[in-house]
């Protein structure tokens, strides 16, 4: 049996797993966090009845009382790395969904797995279909160098671009043979109208109502474009890959970037 602790329990993405974990065999919801619903019935806050487990605010107690294999975070940058850092200073391996960690943070955690020999996760995105979208924008770069990346999310998404759209980026830049064309000089009109640019990937970010999490990777050649998308329309979507790495991190012993290290090794 995993014993799972949820932090940011009460967050619209910490309530998806928490359904997800107690409909799931072989695991056990034993622990919620969230400081702003603490002495409320997690259940409850996720609409699938009492389960008489009530939301903490004392992340390291609740850890090492319930001996817990796992921490699942979706909070904040901030939350999310002292969070961590409380994890593994328990023995509890983290599975992080939180995006926007610094890059140096993310270096100084995979130090501290390496020395503890625990392993973890922080992805940028969970649904499968979004990292299978990552795997085949990576081979169609060997082909299509010219590329560009629209990702659209709801309106109360904090950072910009998105960590799936960075991730994408990264991959694409690394699976390039050959650079882009090369850039046109450009009168920007309006500030950013090009978008953000990540080693010659044009980034463009959308923030609106209405929207889940969405991604398409736009790549251009000679009289043709091929364009790979992935639509989550619902948070649901994230939740197979959540399951996946609560499963999987418990063999690892270093922390992993990407759920796609999971899937394709």
């Amino acid at each position: 049996m995993i014993r799972v602790v949820v932090t940011g329990a009460a967050g619209r993405m910490g309530r998806e797993v928490v359904k997800a974990v107690s409909r799931t065999p072989g695991m056990q919801l034993v622990g919620a966090v969230d400081p702003g619903h603490t002495g409320q019935d997690v259940g409850l806050l996720a609409g699938i009845g009492p389960l008489g487990l009530m939301v903490r605010d004392d992340l390291a107690n609740v850890l090492r009382e319930t001996e817990a294999s796992v921490m699942v975070d979706f909070t904040t940058p901030h939350a999310a790395v002292a969070n961590i850092k409380t994890a593994l200073a328990c023995g509890v391996r983290p599975v992080v969904g939180t995006t926007g960690i610094p890059q140096e943070e993310i270096e100084e955690l995979k130090k501290i797995c390496r020395e503890k020999r625990l392993g973890g996760l922080i992805a940028p995105n969970f649904a499968l279909g979004a990292v299978l979208m990552m795997h085949f924008a990576g081979i169609a770069a060997r082909y299509f160098p010219d590329v560009e990346i629209i990702e659209y999310h709801h309106h109360q998404k904090l950072d910009a671009p998105s960590g799936t759209a960075l991730q994408t980026a990264e991959i694409i830049a690394r699976s390039r043979q050959g650079g882009p064309a090369e850039d046109r000089t450009e009168v920007e009109k309006l500030d950013g109208a090009r978008g953000g640019n990540l080693e010659g990937v044009r980034i463009h970010s959308i923030r609106l109502p209405g929207f889940v999490a969405h991604q398409e990777v736009i790549f251009g050649g000679l009289g043709q474009t091929l364009t790979i998308r992935h639509d989550s329309t619902s948070r649901e979507s994230f939740m197979p890959g959540v399951i996946m790495a609560i499963k999987k991190v418990l063999e690892l012993e270093e922390l992993v970037y990407g759920l796609d290290k999971l899937i394709f090794g």
